[in-house]
């Protein structure tokens, strides 16, 4: 995955590793930084969320601008805009690289609103509360900083469509993040009772809208007919979707069986193996592993994971998880057949294959 994001980077003429960085760098969020820094020695997860912009051992920040980004110089210059040519570079408008770090502020934007506490939920162990109020409140106010930067910007490329694609964009994030959390509060819930086609729809709304759209967006901004930036569009939906598919699947697929990883209950493999079984017997599955846990020892939580991995990797959970971000990958790359070939392409179909591929 690094290397492919590596090349990519080269294509579009620079690294997009820090696109964010020169409104990350200003003086008004210089000065939350300094506020934050109050928090160092604390458990807040707005931390660990600020360290993960500067490394990520997973690869995946500034991946969306990347792709919107290569995506734009796969299409290139549209016959409507051959006159602003000039204004390229290394085959991308300016307005479309404006828009690769507004879909990176967007997405940095929700990650930081992502890391608030209930606290309500807090035991002692979690720290004093007063770290996690002050955190709480660092944690809204640079999420809102660069939510208000990232829209600032987009009412400068003075382009209506754009700019209603990727409000709507946000709302869809605003509405796929509560239904994420809707029923994290309800006493007793396991596990959502949803099916595979529920699921997709809200995975859609909250990881994959905002790159759809934004791709779909910077073929608006170079006035390319509705086909092509149909095809934008199914590309980042597609891509992102194996990509989510790929992640959720990486606690069953790794080849180190003594790393036992905690994945969400909620994860693709569990969603399907819980088709597969039946919702009463899969909670029944849970609760018999769970029962011997009251009150749980921590030292225990990794056993119960254990087990119900091998459960769900006994089942069909898994491989049709697998079929699913194959699925997917192949979608992507059918939408990329309408783009002539050239090296951004490549880089786009290379980005699918790294997710769609597994020991």
């Amino acid at each position: 995955w690094s290397q492919v994001v590596s090349e990519a980077e080269k294509i579009v003429g620079y690294p997009t590793s820090f696109m964010s960085l020169r409104c990350l760098l200003s003086d008004e969020l210089s000065n939350i930084a300094m506020q934050v820094r109050k928090l160092v020695g604390t458990k807040h997860p707005l931390l660990d969320t600020a360290r993960g912009f500067v490394y990520d051992s997973r690869n995946n920040l500034q991946m969306r601008g990347l792709v919107v980004l290569l995506i734009s110089k796969a299409a290139g210059p549209s016959t409507a805009e051959l006159s602003f040519q000039h204004d390229m570079v290394s085959g991308i408008y300016s307005s479309q690289r404006s828009l690769a770090e507004i879909t990176e502020l967007i997405h940095t934007a929700f990650l930081v609103h992502r890391g608030i506490v209930n606290i309500g939920e807090l035991k002692s162990c979690d720290g004093p509360l007063k770290d996690m109020q002050f955190g709480n409140k660092m944690a809204v106010l640079s999420g809102d900083f660069l939510l208000a930067n990232a829209c600032t910007s987009l009412a400068q490329l003075k382009n209506t469509k754009v700019v209603e694609l990727i409000s709507s964009a946000i709302g869809d994030l605003v509405q796929g993040i509560y239904y994420e959390n809707s029923k994290s509060s309800e006493e007793n819930c396991l596990t959502d009772d949803i099916g595979i086609s529920r699921w997709k729809e809200q995975v859609f709304l909250s990881h994959s809208a905002l790159l759809a759209k934004s791709c779909q967006a910077a073929m608006e901004l170079a006035k390319h007919s509705a086909e092509i930036q149909d095809m934008a569009f199914q590309y980042g939906k597609h891509m992102s979707m194996s990509h989510k598919l790929h992640s959720d699947l990486q606690p069953f697929v790794k080849e180190s069986s003594s790393d036992t990883t905690a994945f969400s209950l909620n994860s693709a493999p569990a969603i399907l193996h819980q088709e597969f079984l039946g919702r009463e017997a899969w909670l029944r599955q849970i609760r018999d592993n769970c029962a011997l846990l009251k009150p749980p020892p921590p030292h225990r939580w990794a056993c119960v994971f254990q087990q119900l991995q091998e459960a769900i990797k006994a089942g069909k959970g898994v491989t049709s998880a697998i079929d699913l971000c194959r699925c997917h990958g192949n979608r992507a790359l059918a939408a990329l057949e309408r783009f002539p070939p050239s090296e951004a392409r490549d880089a786009l179909a290379n980005i699918v294959y790294a997710v769609t591929r597994f020991p």
